[in-house]
């Protein structure tokens, strides 16, 4: 069950991206809430896999890979509709593939769930920790959810963008930074203990 909801984030993701480039304006309105609705089966699958005794490592890699689908489309598709920056998209798409490859492989090899892998305190934290992977998760759900709300403005209530455009560029631009700040100090202990992993083996 906790697959298939997995799974079925994955098709509503499509949803969005289709409403995201075609839908009309004012039926954009709708993609906020769409989006906090991906977002909450993101952690209804998770609680569902405790609940039930579901938990497995394929599962953990599902989920893992079903984020980084979600995170890097819409990173991608916003950057391609010139509502966030490329350089944004491109750091996402590195430090995922890179991190990815790192954390899955040494998962799979040691028989653990990738967030499971870390060994050191605060690597527990920062890539594991509840509160470091829920604030990371805010902040990238805060800056997709603002723009995708910005989105149809010009056209749906243009009297009030021409007061706020301006302010609106500039909070863009502090969600933008702060995620990609967070995501870079969450991916960087597992770059750091892969490379440790030599040394200690000496």
């Amino acid at each position: 069950m906790a697959n298939f909801i997995t799974f079925i984030r994955l098709i509503l993701l499509f949803v969005l991206v289709l409403s995201i480039y075609w839908a009309d304006p004012s039926w954009q309105r709708a993609n906020l809430p769409l989006l906090i609705f991906i977002m909450l089966l993101d952690a209804l699958d998770g609680w569902v896999a405790r609940k039930f005794n579901e938990s497995s490592l394929f599962g953990a890699v599902f989920d893992i890979a079903a984020d980084r689908i979600v995170e890097t489309v819409l990173w991608v598709v916003l950057a391609h509709i010139g509502l966030v920056p490329i350089w944004a998209a491109i750091v996402f798409i590195v430090r995922g593939n890179l991190v990815d490859t790192i954390r899955n492989s040494m998962a799979a090899s040691q028989g653990v769930a990738p967030f499971d892998m870390m060994k050191s305190p605060l690597g527990r934290f920062v890539v594991g920790g509840r509160f470091m992977r829920g604030f990371y998760n805010t902040a990238k759900i805060v800056t997709f959810g603002w723009v995708l709300m910005i989105q149809p403005m010009p056209v749906v209530y243009p009297d009030h963008w021409a007061d706020i455009s301006a302010v609106s560029g500039i909070v863009t631009m502090s969600l933008v930074w702060l995620s990609v700040i967070l995501c870079l100090v969450r991916g960087a202990p597992v770059v750091l203990e892969f490379l440790a992993i030599p040394k200690a083996r000496k």
